[in-house]
């Protein structure tokens, strides 16, 4: 099992939405993420070759929760999963667009 772990500019990711939304994103990411956050899926996937602007950990990761994205990285060492972002990503925009 992964300790789930939020970079401090999340909470202001998060501030901005409803508490709907809230509520859905840190439903799946707590379903989708605590056992197996390096399985890819449909709704997760490796992120390769994308830079960031935050401090990760190699490789990042996104996770799909309707419109939007949840980045996060891996540390199998301290069995942390550091969710690093989250953003609305429109069906017409790329990854690397809203970042």
């Amino acid at each position: 099992m992964y300790e789930i772990t939020y970079s401090d500019g999340v909470a202001h990711d998060l501030g901005s939405l409803t508490a709907n939304e809230r509520a859905e994103i840190l439903d799946r990411v707590e379903v989708q993420l605590r056992y197996e956050p390096t399985r890819q899926t449909r709704n997760r996937k490796v992120l390769v070759g994308l830079v960031p602007p935050w401090d990760h950990v190699e490789p990042v990761w996104e996770l799909r929760v309707g419109e939007y994205r949840v980045f996060y990285d891996v540390d199998h060492a301290q069995a942390t999963v550091s969710i690093r972002a989250i953003r609305h990503k429109p069906p017409h925009r790329t990854t690397e667009e809203i970042l």
